[in-house]
């Protein structure tokens, strides 16, 4: 099945499929097929939502959901983390609501980033059922006052004042842009900058998960890892997005690595400059593998190889020992004692396994979402105008 999914999205990332292995044209009729189906089933669902047939449900607190297109690689979860650490700095306590799919690896990693703090993470398929579990829980604040909480010149007296209530004041929607059944006040949508579209058709003939057009309904689009693309593909990518709304707000953002831990004591903090002139194998199973390698490249690792798996999938023992095989190549071919790095998602979705690699130094990569200074944005312009846009759409709203 690995060895499938893989193949599929060697297809999904391939323009031209004439000089493709004869595995991949054989499966690109009926991928083709399946994608026109599952097309068709989109347009039909759409639209009984556009008709009133389907019910939306309206929650009692802006809701900003944060989604992609594209499956995997987006940047969803970081930028999830950035807006719900925004929102707490401002005095108001949010609400992240995740399906928690394939195991909840993000899921599992937001509660360890967020632990302790104000914000409440709700996990299920039915999230307007798991909201309202959280609202007769901890209540939500009162709506007449949600034109206050946010207007900026407010969110800066209550980031001083450092008080923040326990009812819940915003919701955040993980991966959201395809859960129609809730509405949002804010459609922010994730690009990888590296390559957002692929070959241009849905799922599984492609990577999209709503034809291009959907752009239409986005607030804000977001394109992720800018600082690993050209100029020349970061105008594409403008100029696309501008085709379908011109009058989008564009910003840009990438993952800064910040340390490394050590899969045997989460607790110990390991300097980047741990990888400085060693030999590295990363391992990651992730939608986005090219982004993960480059950052440990710039880390100036000496020898670097890659062991890539399908996003979200779960390791299991022979996993593990093909890690090891892979690993001692490396260390045969760099005549040093390889060090093994994951991502943190690898590593939430089971902790555990990745131990078994005893013999090799097993790290995690910590990397927090940056927004890029980039013609004329920056963090702080990205904040401004999520409170500008979120109090104009609400106001409006209610």
């Amino acid at each position: 099945m690995e060895k499938l999914r893989k193949v599929v999205n060697e297809i999904a990332y391939t323009r031209d499929h004439s000089k493709s292995p004869a595995l991949h044209r054989s499966l690109v009729p009926i991928l083709k097929l399946a994608s026109s189906l599952y097309g068709v089933a989109l347009h039909i669902r759409r639209s009984l939502y556009r008709l009133s047939l389907l019910q939306k449900h309206r929650l009692p607190v802006p809701v900003i959901s944060v989604g992609n297109l594209s499956w995997g690689g987006n940047g969803k979860t970081p930028m999830v983390e950035y807006i719900s650490q925004f929102l707490v700095d401002s005095g108001v306590s949010p609400l992240i609501l995740t399906r928690g799919y394939a195991g909840g690896d993000e899921a599992k990693m937001l509660e360890r980033h967020l632990r302790g703090g104000p914000a409440k993470i709700g996990v299920g398929a039915n999230r307007a059922s798991t909201a309202a579990w959280f609202f007769k829980k901890y209540g939500c604040v009162d709506p007449s006052s949600i034109r206050t909480f946010f207007d900026q010149s407010f969110l800066h007296e209550r980031a001083e004042a450092m008080t923040i209530s326990k009812k819940i004041g915003a919701v955040i929607l993980d991966d959201g842009m395809q859960h129609w059944s809730l509405s949002r006040d804010l459609e922010i949508v994730m690009l990888n900058g590296i390559d957002p579209w692929g070959n241009g058709h849905l799922v599984p003939l492609g990577p999209l998960r709503e034809p291009l057009v959907a752009l239409e309904r986005a607030d804000i689009v977001v394109v992720h890892h800018v600082d690993l693309i050209t100029k020349q593909s970061l105008r594409d990518i403008e100029n696309t997005i501008r085709g379908f709304k011109k009058s989008i707000l564009i910003f840009y953002s990438n993952m800064v690595p910040k340390c490394l831990i050590n899969v045997k004591n989460a607790r110990s903090h390991v300097a980047l400059e741990a990888l400085r002139c060693a030999s590295v194998l990363c391992v990651s199973a992730i939608g986005s593998a090219e982004a993960f390698v480059k950052s440990i490249e710039m880390t100036g690792a000496r020898c670097v190889d890659r062991l890539d798996f399908s996003d979200h999938h779960l390791f299991e023992a022979r996993d593990v020992e093909t890690m090891r095989k892979r690993a001692k190549g490396l260390e045969q071919k760099s005549n040093s004692m390889p060090i093994i790095v994951v991502t943190e998602k690898d590593y939430d979705r089971d902790p555990d396994i990745l131990k078994c690699l005893d013999s090799y130094t097993v790290l995690v990569l910590c990397s927090e979402l940056q927004i890029t200074p980039f013609i004329g944005t920056d963090g702080d312009s990205f904040k401004s105008t999520l409170t500008r846009v979120l109090a104009a759409k609400f106001c409006v709203s209610n």
